[in-house]
């Protein structure tokens, strides 16, 4: 089996253990889910050094879900990386279940922060990069952030602040889906020319393709061998409901609900798509 094989099979699941999830409480932020899960599948197949079974390993790259409504993708990502058992996603959004709706670092192993108030992941990304430097801790800190929080002014301190400490430990991961609460992100604030920005802050740029499972490998690998002493942004075009025709195609994407009988055919869609692959 290649790697390709295992990666693609890795965000087939990923995909799949969300609309699950979503299918219990008949409603979420699925769309996000599809669209990302390939970037996921990258970071916790590939990318990421961990130990499923200790979340708390000292030793840990670190994962910051500042979009804390990801939290159904990100769920998904930590049930295939075996930190999660399968069988809890049966319990997400129910009351004392480790797996509520956003993400809160108190309820579920491997989730580092409370998200959910955007534009404060990468902040807080920054301090925890600068203190494992300080205890020469060789990990990693990925901040996972969406498009919409390049409209919070903390996100550009943050950006500045960590170019300036030369933080080569930092990498930063955007999901462009240009989808938020209010509608489309570039019209509800127009971030483009979006690599010269980063450029411009003294961040290493890569802009790729977030569901070309190669593209996005590419990138990762890229951050993190790269030799120069500054922080680095993989920022990832993507497609909501991606995998699903029929989400794919909706106009507004951002939270969803569909009638219970599509939920079935999501999935079932999923299972052949992959079959034909295999």
């Amino acid at each position: 089996m290649s790697d390709q094989t295992t990666l693609s099979e890795r965000a087939y699941r990923i995909r799949r253990y969300a609309l699950r999830m979503g299918e219990v409480q008949g409603q979420g932020y699925v769309g996000q889910a599809l669209g990302y899960a390939d970037v996921l599948a990258i970071a916790y197949g590939h990318a990421m050094t961990y130990r499923p079974d200790d979340p708390l390993w000292e030793s840990r790259d670190r994962f910051l879900l500042s979009h804390g409504h990801y939290a159904i993708a990100f769920y998904a990502a930590l049930i295939e990386a075996g930190i999660i058992p399968e069988e809890e996603l049966e319990t997400y959004g129910s009351d004392d279940s480790r797996l509520p709706m956003s993400g809160m670092a108190t309820y579920t192993p491997g989730m580092e922060m409370s998200g959910g108030s955007l534009g404060q992941g990468l902040p807080i990304a920054v301090g925890m990069a600068l203190a494992l430097r300080l205890k020469r801790n060789p990990a990693f800190v990925y901040n996972s952030m969406s498009d919409g929080e390049l409209d919070e002014g903390s996100t550009w301190e943050a950006v500045m602040s960590a170019s300036h400490h030369g933080l080569a430990n930092l990498i930063c991961l955007v999901d462009i889906n240009n989808q938020q609460a209010d509608g489309p992100s570039s019209k509800v604030m127009a971030f483009e020319p979006l690599a010269d920005k980063w450029v411009a802050f003294g961040w290493h740029v890569q802009r790729v393709d977030g569901n070309d499972l190669q593209a996005v490998k590419a990138a990762f690998d890229t951050a993190r061998a790269l030799p120069e002493a500054k922080p680095r942004v993989i920022l990832c075009d993507t497609l909501m409901g991606k995998g699903v025709p029929f989400l794919e195609q909706r106009e507004k994407n951002h939270f969803i609900r569909v009638d219970p009988p599509e939920w079935q055919q999501a999935i079932d869609h999923l299972d052949q798509v992959q079959g034909a692959a295999a």
